[in-house]
């Protein structure tokens, strides 16, 4: 199949397409005419990146996953270097997620305290110049 073709049956832009060959993660093979051809197992690349790259993985995250299937793997994911990378990016996930809860406490308790205020004085009232929350 050509570039288009493959573009269309993968949701990806030709132009992304072209990046992923000069990153080396597709290959560049072309026709007699110069025009790029992929085959089956190119699409079966470009879905896997297209699939890690929606989950917020970097593009060279993405290597491993396609060395593997690469070397003949039914999956992406069954080579210890893409274990690594899940492992990786899920450690990442965590410690994330964990600065995120200890920033919502610190606004929940900030929120709190400027809602309520000391006791027989009003809250503080919205100023103009403070976008409200939405």
């Amino acid at each position: 199949m050509r570039i288009g073709e493959l573009a269309q049956r993968t949701g990806v832009s030709t132009r992304t397409l072209r990046y992923y060959e000069s990153r080396g993660l597709i290959p560049a093979r072309r026709a007699v005419n110069g025009y790029r051809v992929y085959g089956d197992d190119d699409l079966r690349l470009v879905e896997q990146i297209r699939t890690l790259v929606d989950l917020g993985f970097g593009l060279e995250e993405t290597r491993p996953f396609v060395e593997c299937l690469r070397a003949g793997h039914p999956a992406g994911d069954v080579c210890s270097g893409s274990l690594a990378v899940y492992r990786r990016k899920l450690a990442e996930l965590d410690a994330l997620i964990s600065h995120l809860q200890v920033v919502r406490a610190q606004l929940g308790a900030r929120l709190a305290r400027a809602g309520t205020g000391p006791p027989g004085i009003p809250a503080a009232p919205h100023r103009p110049d403070e976008p409200e929350d939405r």
